[in-house]
């Protein structure tokens, strides 16, 4: 599933008949119900966008391996149902494309699975003319049955998923099929930007088939047939993923996909400790390495392999939605009932001395947690800041004193809370927030769990307060991270189980309005609500990708996209797959390094972008 962000109209997009071309054998119906085809209403206007500036190099070069790290394995190769929030699952999915996308530039929509688009009077269908040459990785032709088969699979109670269901029900009415290579796709109600939603991804029926119990187990290790530019060729659990390049990828020669996607295999090594992937990384066998973090681009970059030259650096500022970076408080918590102590716990955290002492600066304090959303944020919105006479007005009011210890107590409680993290390299920061806490009376209990194991607890509620992020979309979206329907639950995205009246049904009038000023409205709303709730303290921004590679790492002469999140991601449709390696410049390298030669130290600064993502 892919959601869209473009704002008003459909620019880019041009009027053309599709191409006739003639379709390929249709897939093998064996064991598979028929599929009832319905009449094509007359006078469709298809467009389409084959116009848009091509925003990968024609220097680029195939072949090659890219060597990355991943904090730990995966807990399932599903992508949902139980533990398939991971942060793996983007590789997967990202290899898995959708009818449209947007452009990275002009952001304007383009073709991916379908070649032209439509829209119906009614302004809430849209028609899709599929490409005739898409192929699902075993060989099998992407056709309307597995857009048909989609809603049967995400409205399922054996994926265990109960987001999927209730948006496949409550926001896709249904998907209609004309022909082998024709559909409609139409939501439950029509809505501003009808294309930010019905772009879906296809679901293989010939894979899945029948679904039942046992989906969860029967289909946790499973390697799905995929439609993008890679798929899972080889893995060992525990130790690594290997992904290969399709050679014969349908889409290679594809205007918006030529010049991508140019690396044979992609390795993923199991690497649990951060600075063993540096290690690692300096000694070639990992060829990027991100450096976020302060200490790693001020401190740790006086090594030999970039003063030599080896290795190259680059700060890259891009113009993206923020991710809810911060303190998710689970209100299931007793202690976390009364939102007087909520407030004192935000007022508790000194936020900006992290961002100065252990930061260097580099990072921006986050205001809230749906900032970079254009008219859809509330930019008035001000994170609650460390005042350590605010906390004590606001614990006194709700009836608690100062301990012998100068922690505060009410009966039999004392205001001790657990705080679980991932990362070794957050310690210092959650350091300096456990010292300015406990001068506030606050108490801050660290757990270190490894990435996969905080994922699993939180998504279960247990954690007393989760160091995590959450990533952000294209456009703010409330539902699943703070409707009650997902509270007290395991296995949804509401991790701080708050289950407020007034805020579901701002939700759902956000969810069900027709008109975009008015939906632009409630998500300043509900901004405003979220942020009196006070179950998430907002940390911090990093608007730029800052990263190290070795220097036969090539990138395009303009480095990335405004929306590059990451400038050596191999997957992602939309940004992804832009770089390449450079054969003979590793062979160079290499041996110059052998013999102690050196290069000229490069560190790229491109700004170009900054004005636009830079903090309020």
């Amino acid at each position: 599933m892919l959601f869209f962000c473009l704002s008003g109209g459909l620019p880019g997009c041009s009027s053309d008949k599709p191409q006739n071309a003639p379709p390929p054998q249709p897939p093998s119906n064996k064991g598979l119900a028929p599929l009832v085809y319905q009449t094509l209403p007359d006078n469709i206007q298809w467009l389409t966008n084959n116009t848009d500036p091509v925003f990968a190099s024609d220097n680029a070069q195939k072949g090659g391996i890219f060597r990355g790290a991943i904090m730990s394995f995966p807990m399932t190769f599903r992508v949902v149902g139980p533990d398939s929030n991971g942060s793996f699952r983007s590789a997967i999915l990202d290899n898995q494309l959708s009818l449209i996308n947007l452009h990275p530039v002009s952001r304007n929509i383009i073709p991916e699975l379908a070649t032209h688009w439509a829209y119906a009077p009614d302004k809430k269908t849209m028609y899709f003319k599929l490409d005739t040459d898409a192929l699902w990785s075993d060989g099998v032709p992407v056709t309307a049955r597995d857009y048909v088969y989609t809603l049967t699979f995400m409205r399922s109670e054996h994926i265990v998923a109960p987001w999927y269901n209730d948006y496949y029900t409550r926001e896709i009415e249904s998907v209609t099929a004309f022909d082998d290579y024709t559909i409609a796709v139409k939501s439950t109600k029509a809505v501003p930007d009808l294309y930010l939603k019905l772009g879906i991804s296809p679901t293989p029926e010939h894979f899945f088939r029948t679904l039942e119990d046992d989906f969860v187990s029967r289909f946790n290790w499973a390697v799905v047939p995929n439609t993008g530019a890679y798929q899972i060729s080889d893995f060992k659990k525990g130790r690594f993923i290997r992904f290969s390049r399709k050679k014969q990828w349908w889409a290679k020669d594809r205007r918006y996909f030529k010049n991508r996607f140019n690396v044979d295999s992609v390795l993923f090594t199991v690497i649990r400790d951060f600075n063993m992937q540096w290690e690692y990384f300096k000694k070639g066998r990992l060829d990027t390495f991100g450096m976020v973090l302060p200490k790693f681009w001020h401190q740790k970059s006086d090594t030999p392999v970039i003063n030599k030259g080896y290795v190259e650096r680059i700060w890259f500022f891009n113009d993206l939605g923020q991710p809810s970076r911060g303190m998710w408080l689970n209100l299931d918590r007793p202690i976390f009932k009364d939102i007087r102590v909520r407030q004192a716990f935000a007022h508790a955290m000194n936020m900006d001395k992290v961002i100065k002492q252990v930061l260097r600066g580099d990072y921006f304090r986050l205001p809230q947690a749906f900032y970079g959303y254009g008219e859809y944020t509330d930019y008035t919105i001000k994170a609650r800041r460390y005042d350590i006479s605010k906390v004590e007005t606001l614990m006194t009011q709700a009836g608690w004193q100062r301990g012998a210890d100068g922690i505060w107590h009410k009966g039999g409680m004392r205001f001790s809370v657990t705080v679980t993290y991932s990362l070794e390299e957050y310690m210092p920061r959650l350091a300096v927030l456990k010292e300015e806490a406990c001068k506030a009376g606050i108490d801050l209990e660290l757990e270190r769990l490894d990435p996969t194991a905080i994922v699993k607890k939180t998504l279960e509620k247990k954690h007393d307060v989760a160091w995590v992020g959450l990533g952000a979309g294209l456009r703010p979206s409330f539902w699943q991270g703070w409707h009650s329907a997902n509270a007290h639950k395991p296995q949804t995205n509401n991790i701080t189980n708050t289950d407020d009246p007034e805020l579901d049904k701002l939700i759902d009038q956000y969810r069900d309005s027709l008109d975009e000023q008015e939906r632009i409205n409630l998500s300043r709303t509900i901004q405003n609500k979220i942020h009196d709730i006070c179950a998430y303290v907002p940390s911090y921004m990093v608007p730029y990708v800052r990263l190290a590679y070795w220097r036969w790492m090539r990138l395009p002469k303009f480095h990335g996209t405004p929306v590059s999140n990451s400038l050596f991601d191999p997957f992602a449709s939309d940004t992804g797959g832009l770089f390449w390696v450079d054969a003979n410049i590793r062979q160079q390298t290499l041996a110059a390094e052998k013999e102690g030669e050196g290069f000229a130290p490069v560190t790229i600064i491109d700004d170009k972008y900054k004005r636009k993502a830079g903090p309020e």
